[in-house]
């Protein structure tokens, strides 16, 4: 993916507003790759996103996945010859990601794990040499999310966010015209997920199924006894293991609201939600609604996850709205955003990936695609700063959704210290910062 000079410039002032201060980096010894260098790849957790991640990255110039590790064994199998009949190429399979890290044959790893693993696989993965796409959310909780940043400094690692929206030359032109005042002052974002999450049921507990290393799956989470209840998906919905659809598919809209804003963390949340319809396992909220106040920049975000698709908003079902004095942006889903003017809603400036932007340029194509191709152009040229979702974009949009899932867990307001990563005279809340790690699988303190 070409980077323009203004572009770059655009995304360097952007994609970093609202961070807190992070720890100078460590420069250690690195291998420096021309344009004609291949880079070896591994994909850890290779179910769902995982998937996809295998696909962008052999969509890649001179990129080779040469290692596939997930805890499943049937499953790696599977993606195994999946691979050899698409790409015609031998690929290596391995279960523990820690024989993967010690490989000094693999350059860069992509994350596509459970929540639970985000943040440590991150880690081990900085302190072993290796560049980083971690898979949104970055962090199961808050206090981990910032031991990522610390670690990608530490050991100068380039460490991309999976958040595409970032990506999306569409996105990024709506972005431009917000800060040039196109809809006015812009007060507050909107953040919608209307998807359909069904009755999972509960399958109740069973065997441990045949060629799954379940101690590996669990790593830093409690050891529950096994239930088909989390092996694959259905992890998202329970606390031990995921955050639900705020911090599943909510993170691409959490991370907009933040970018689109130009905030950080707020000082005020409060959130309310429950389960409404089925009386299923689910342990997180069906429907869960969140207000996170700025008072000293006078903005607010106002987040809605809800599992059916009722009615759109500004005419997306996922995406966000922007509130201006003088109009509203829409994002919807990943690539395209349109605008309304005045009073009367007057269609403004609008528009997609891969067609002419208002000024007739070619805006190219995003998505996933071209998230990692924005990522591989950052290994190769050693520079994190031409990087479109950061680290820190990893920290502060999942650091968001925890937030709001505090509040509801906890049924109250809270004050929220954005400098310091803590609640305002409330251990209660403090401790949901962070998690019990099971031993050798701790998320270090230092890093």
């Amino acid at each position: 993916m070409s980077k323009e000079p203004t572009r770059r410039t655009f995304i360097k002032k952007t994609a970093l507003a609202g961070t807190a201060a992070i720890f100078a980096p460590t420069i250690l010894s690195s291998k420096v790759f021309g344009a004609n260098d291949r880079i070896n790849a591994a994909v850890l957790g290779v179910n769902g996103r995982g998937g996809s991640h295998i696909s962008s990255l052999m969509a890649q110039k001179n990129v080779q996945v040469t290692t596939l590790c997930d805890p499943d064994m049937d499953l790696l199998r599977k993606k195994q010859s999946d691979f050899k009949s698409k790409y015609n190429a031998d690929v290596a399979l391995e279960q523990d990601l820690r024989r993967v890290l010690e490989n000094k044959d693999i350059d860069v790893v992509s994350i596509a794990m459970p929540n639970h693993w985000h943040a440590l696989a991150t880690i081990w993965a900085c302190q072993a040499g290796k560049d980083v796409y971690v898979e949104k959310p970055g962090s199961h909780n808050i206090a981990e999310g910032r031991k990522m940043i610390e670690a990608a400094y530490k050991y100068d690692r380039i460490v991309q966010h999976g958040v595409q929206l970032r990506s999306s030359p569409a996105v990024q032109e709506a972005v431009k015209l917000m800060r040039e005042g196109y809809i006015g002052k812009v007060y507050m974002a909107r953040g919608l997920v209307f998807r359909m999450r069904g009755d999972i049921g509960d399958k109740g507990f069973s065997p441990v199924p045949e060629g799954l290393d379940y101690d590996l799956w669990t790593g830093p989470a409690p050891k529950r006894p096994f239930t088909k209840n989390l092996v694959h998906y259905n992890w998202h919905w329970h606390w031990d293991y995921g955050n639900g659809d705020v911090g599943n598919q909510g993170i691409h809209e959490t991370d907009m609201c933040q970018w689109g804003l130009n905030v950080g963390l707020p000082t005020k949340i409060t959130s309310m939600g429950g389960k409404f319809l089925w009386k299923d396992c689910k342990e997180t909220p069906e429907l869960l609604t969140s207000i996170y106040h700025y008072p000293e920049e006078e903005k607010i975000i106002q987040f809605e996850v809800r599992p059916w698709h009722t009615n759109d908003e500004g005419g997306a079902t996922v995406g966000n709205i922007f509130y201006g004095d003088k109009g509203v942006l829409v994002i919807d889903g990943y690539d395209k955003f349109k605008t309304y003017l005045g009073n009367d809603r007057t269609p403004g400036l609008s528009g997609e990936d891969g067609g002419p932007s208002a000024a007739g340029v070619d805006r190219g194509l995003g998505g996933t695609d071209g998230h990692f191709a924005n990522f591989i152009d950052a290994v190769r040229a050693r520079d994190s700063s031409i990087l479109n979702g950061p680290v820190e974009t990893a920290h502060l949009s999942s650091a968001l959704a925890h937030l709001g899932n505090i509040a509801y867990r906890l049924d109250r307001v809270l004050n929220f210290d954005p400098k310091s990563e803590k609640f305002v005279n409330d251990p209660e809340a403090d401790a949901m910062l962070s998690r019990n790690y099971r031993k050798g699988f701790e998320v270090p303190e230092n890093v």
